[in-house]
């Protein structure tokens, strides 16, 4: 089988029902975009001090796919879809609590950087919120799941919160913003 097939040569793709549609469509933006932040994690998982986390990571792209499922779906989730529901969501809360045991209260944002790692997961968080705008976008259209709108605002604080526990675990110091909160000589 060819991975080429020329069939969106002309600016369109097709929907798991076969319908074809411009590939800037909004159901095509919000799958896309799960799929773009899908390859994020996935490089998270590529962190030798992320491997303590790579179960949850793979269980979070698995979570996508499915997602993006849901979306490129213009029926709708059909009985027996893989989906995501509440205990995924009660998960990723549970997770954020764990890493946040050893943290420090936050009390300043914080500017991404100074880790390779923990920049990696500040991209995550950034496509996540994207991936979540175009859901809602997505969602203005055509109604969707709610869950899966929670677990996008859920994952999006997981991926902050992670960047926090990768932070202290490799001895990175967080940047304060603003910068005077950081370095109060400057």
């Amino acid at each position: 089988m060819r991975i080429y097939t020329r069939t969106g040569d002309g600016g369109e793709t097709s929907l798991f029902n076969g319908d074809r549609v411009h590939k800037d469509d909004a159901r095509i933006e919000a799958y896309g975009t799960l799929d773009e932040l899908n390859a994020v994690v996935g490089g998270l998982v590529d962190h030798e001090i992320l491997q303590s986390q790579s179960t949850t990571l793979r269980n979070i792209q698995d979570h996508l796919f499915r997602i993006g499922g849901v979306f490129a779906d213009p029926e709708g989730p059909r009985p027996g879809a893989l989906t995501v529901g509440d205990d995924e969501i009660k998960g990723l809360e549970s997770w954020i609590d764990a890493l946040e045991a050893d943290l420090a209260p936050l009390r300043n944002f914080v500017l991404p950087g100074g880790h390779p790692a923990l920049t990696q997961c500040h991209m995550a968080r950034t496509v996540c919120r994207r991936a979540e705008r175009r859901a809602v976008a997505l969602d203005r259209l055509v109604s969707q799941p709610s869950v899966a709108l929670r677990y996008l605002n859920r994952l999006s604080d997981a991926f902050f919160t992670l960047g926090r526990w990768v932070a202290h675990a490799t001895g990175t110091e967080e940047v304060k913003w603003p910068i005077e909160a950081s370095n109060p000589s400057s």
